[in-house]
C-alpha cells in the first residue's frame, strides 16, 4: 500500500478539528449536569445534526455501500431501516422520554417502574450494547487507515480511542455536541462530493472501460488486469469457465501457475493466496452472494429463508433505533418534549439525504472494484472506488475526502457511545460525580479497543445490525409498554429483557463460533430479530398481566408527566443531587450558557 499524502492530510485535519472543538467546548463543562445532558439546552436543529453525526457510523459511511455492492437490492433495506427507525422514535418515544426528566436510560426505567433492581439489570444491557456497537467503529477505523495508508489495522483503532477518550473525559456531552454536529456536515460533504464527481465521470464515459450498464444480466468483469490477494479462507463460485493464475493454495492443493475454474462446483482459496485475472474476466464471487447482475438487481426470493431474513432485518432496524442508548441519551439534552419531537423530524430529513449517496457508490463499485467481491473486503468500496474510476491525482484527492469522512464517522459515533455508557456506569455503579464520570470513561473505552483488536472483523453493517437486534429485543418492549401501557410491571419488563436479550446473545455467540468453525450456523443467528423481538414483547405482556405486583403506586402521575403537553408544567427533572452535583463548583455568568 502506497502512502497517500492527501489522505494523511485529510485525516490529520479531521483529528485536529475534533480535538479543538472538543477542547473548546469542554471549558464550559463543570458539573454532572453538563457531562450527562449538556445542561438540557441543546436546541432542535443543532441536536438533530449531532444525532445524525453520531448515528452515521462506520456501518453507514462504509458498510451500506459494501452491502449494496454484495447484495444489491437486498442491501437497500439497511439504509431504509436505519432511517425509518426514527419515524417510530418520533411517534412513540421521543417526547415522553424527554418529559420523564431522566438522565440515562436506566434512570428512565427507575422513574417509570420504581425498581432499583430493574435499573441495575438494564445497566448491563446498556453497557453491553454500547460496547458491541463501538467495536465495529474501531475496526472500521483500522480498515480505513490500512486501506489508504501503509499502517497496521490497530493504529486506526488506537488513534480513534485516544481522541474520543480525551474529548469525553474533558467535557462529556457538553464537549461532543458541537463536535458531532460539525461531523455530520463534514460526512455529508465527504460522501456527496465524490458521488457527484464520480457520477459525472461515469456518465461522461471517462471511467476505465467507458460506460457499462448494470442492467446486463452478465456477471461483473474485471475492467483491467487485476491481482487479488485473499486475506481469509474463502469459498467462491463462477458462472463460466474461468482462467487465472494462482500463487498459493487453491481447492486444498498448492498452486503456482495457471488454474481453470468451472461453474459446476465451488472453489476454496486459502488465506494469503494471490490470484491474477486478465481484463474482461468474469469476477468470481463468494459462494453466498449473487453471481450475476440479474440476481443482484432483484430481491432474493429463492426460498422462505431469504424472505424471513429480510423481515428480521426490518424488525431490528425499525425497532432497534428506539432502544439504542447512545441515540436516546441525546434526547435528554433537549429543553422539552416538543423540541425532542422536532429534533426527530429534522433527523429524518438529514439521514434520508445522506443515505442517497452510499447507495449510489455501492452500485458503481460493482463495476469498478469488483475484486472486492472475491476478497470479501467490500467495506473498503467507498475508499477504493475514487482511484478506480479516476486514476491519478483526482482519484487520490477524492479518496482522501472519503477517508476523512470515514474517520469522522468513527470519531462521532464512538464519542456518543462512550458518553452514554460512561454516564450509565458513573451514575449506576460509581457515586456519580464528575471525577467518577471520567474514571468510568477511562475504563469503558479500553474494553471495546481490546475486543476490536482481538476479534476478527465482520461486515460492518452486519455487526451493527446485531446491536440493533439486541436493542430491539430488550429496550424497545420496555419503552413502548412503559410509555403507553400503565399496567406494565417491573417483573414483566425484566422477563422480557431476559428472554429477548438472552436469545440475541445466544445467536451472537453461535454466529461467532460458526465463523471460526466453518460457517455452519443458520441465517437467524445473523438476523435473529424476527424471533427475539416478538418473544420479548409477548413475554413482557404476559408476565406483566400475570404478576399482581411490581407496578408503582404513583403510575397515574408518572403517565401524566410523560404525556401532558409541555406548557402545562408537569415535566420535571429527576433529582440530580444524588449524582453529586451539589458537591461540585458551578460556574455562573455568560460562559456557563450553552449557545443555542
Amino acid at each position: 500500500m502506497q502512502l497517500n499524502p492527501w489522505a494523511l492530510a485529510g485525516i490529520t485535519l479531521v483529528a485536529f478539528a475534533t480535538f479543538y472543538l472538543g477542547h473548546r467546548s469542554s471549558r464550559f463543562a463543570n458539573s454532572t449536569h453538563d457531562f450527562l445532558v449538556a445542561r438540557r439546552t441543546v436546541r432542535s436543529r443543532r441536536n438533530a445534526a449531532a444525532i445524525s453525526g453520531e448515528y452515521l457510523s462506520a456501518a453507514s459511511f462504509l458498510g451500506v455501500a459494501g452491502i449494496v455492492l454484495k447484495d444489491g437490492a437486498d442491501g437497500l433495506w439497511f439504509a431504509i431501516g436505519f432511517t425509518a427507525g426514527y419515524l417510530a422514535l418520533m411517534l412513540f418515544v421521543a417526547a415522553p422520554l424527554r418529559r420523564s426528566g431522566a438522565y440515562t436510560l436506566p434512570d428512565f426505567v427507575e422513574a417509570r417502574l420504581g425498581s432499583s433492581t430493574l435499573r441495575r439489570f438494564s445497566t448491563f444491557f446498556v453497557v453491553f450494547i454500547g460496547i458491541l456497537y463501538m467495536v465495529p467503529q474501531l475496526q472500521g477505523a483500522g480498515l480505513t487507515l490500512s486501506t489508504i495508508l501503509p499502517t497496521p489495522a490497530w493504529v486506526g483503532a488506537v488513534l480513534v480511542t485516544a481522541i474520543v477518550g480525551f474529548n469525553v473525559i474533558a467535557g462529556g456531552m457538553r464537549a461532543i455536541t458541537v463536535v458531532q454536529a460539525f461531523q455530520y456536515w463534514l460526512k455529508l460533504f465527504a460522501i456527496a462530493l465524490p458521488t457527484f464527481v464520480l457520477c459525472i465521470v461515469f456518465f461522461g464515459g471517462g471511467a476505465p472501460g467507458g460506460y457499462r450498464p448494470l442492467s446486463e444480466s452478465a456477471p461483473p468483469v474485471f475492467p483491467k488486469e487485476t491481482t487479488v490477494k485473499v486475506q481469509d479462507d474463502v469459498v467462491v463460485k463462477v458462472t463460466t469457465r474461468t482462467f487465472l493464475r494462482a500463487q498459493g493454495y487453491v481447492d486444498g492443493a498448492p498452486s503456482s501457475g495457471f488454474v481453470v475454474w468451472g461453474p459446476d462446483r465451488t472453489h476454496t482459496v486459502s488465506d494469503g493466496t494471490t490470484l491474477e485475472f486478465a481484463a474482461g474476466t468474469p469476477v468470481p464471487v463468494l459462494s453466498n452472494l449473487p453471481a450475476n447482475n440479474a440476481d443482484w438487481l432483484h430481491p432474493s426470493s429463492d426460498n422462505l429463508g431469504d424472505l424471513l431474513q429480510t423481515y428480521s432485518l426490518i424488525f431490528a432496524t425499525f425497532l432497534g433505533t428506539m432502544g439504542l442508548p447512545h441515540v436516546l441519551v441525546r434526547f435528554y439534552t433537549n429543553p422539552d418534549g416538543k423540541a425532542a419531537r422536532r429534533t426527530t423530524v429534522h433527523v429524518l430529513l438529514l439521514l434520508g439525504l445522506f443515505y442517497l449517496f452510499p447507495t449510489m457508490l455501492g452500485a458503481l463499485s460493482r463495476m469498478y472494484v469488483p475484486e472486492l467481491l472475491l476478497s470479501g473486503n467490500t467495506d473498503a468500496a467507498v475508499l477504493r472506488l475514487p482511484s478506480a474510476i479516476l486514476p491519478g491525482l483526482g482519484g487520490q484527492i477524492l479518496s482522501a475526502v472519503t477517508a476523512a469522512g470515514a474517520f469522522a464517522a468513527f470519531l462521532s459515533s464512538s464519542s456518543g457511545l462512550l458518553v452514554s455508557v460512561a454516564g450509565v456506569v458513573s451514575t449506576d455503579i460509581l457515586p456519580g460525580r464528575v471525577r467518577d464520570f471520567r474514571v468510568a470513561t477511562g475504563i469503558v473505552m479500553l474494553i471495546p479497543l481490546l475486543l476490536a483488536l482481538a476479534l476478527r472483523p465482520a461486515d460492518l453493517s452486519i455487526s451493527v445490525g446485531m446491536s440493533f437486534a439486541l436493542a430491539a429485543s430488550t429496550f424497545s418492549p420496555l419503552l413502548m409498554f412503559g410509555i403507553w401501557w400503565r399496567k406494565l410491571s417491573w417483573p414483566g419488563a425484566m422477563a422480557g429483557m431476559i428472554v429477548g436479550g438472552g436469545l440475541v446473545l445466544a445467536a451472537l455467540t453461535t454466529n461467532i463460533v460458526s465463523g471460526y468453525t466453518g460457517g455452519w450456523a443458520p441465517w437467524f443467528t445473523m438476523q435473529p430479530a424476527l424471533v427475539t423481538v416478538p418473544a420479548a414483547f409477548l413475554t413482557t405482556y404476559l408476565v406483566s398481566r400475570a404478576t399482581g405486583y411490581g407496578r408503582p403506586d404513583d403510575v397515574n402521575s408518572v403517565m401524566l408527566r410523560l404525556h401532558a403537553p409541555d406548557p402545562l408544567g408537569f415535566m420535571r427533572d429527576r433529582a440530580v443531587a444524588r449524582f453529586g452535583q451539589a458537591e461540585e463548583k458551578t460556574r455562573t455568568g455568560i460562559k456557563g450558557k450553552h449557545r443555542k
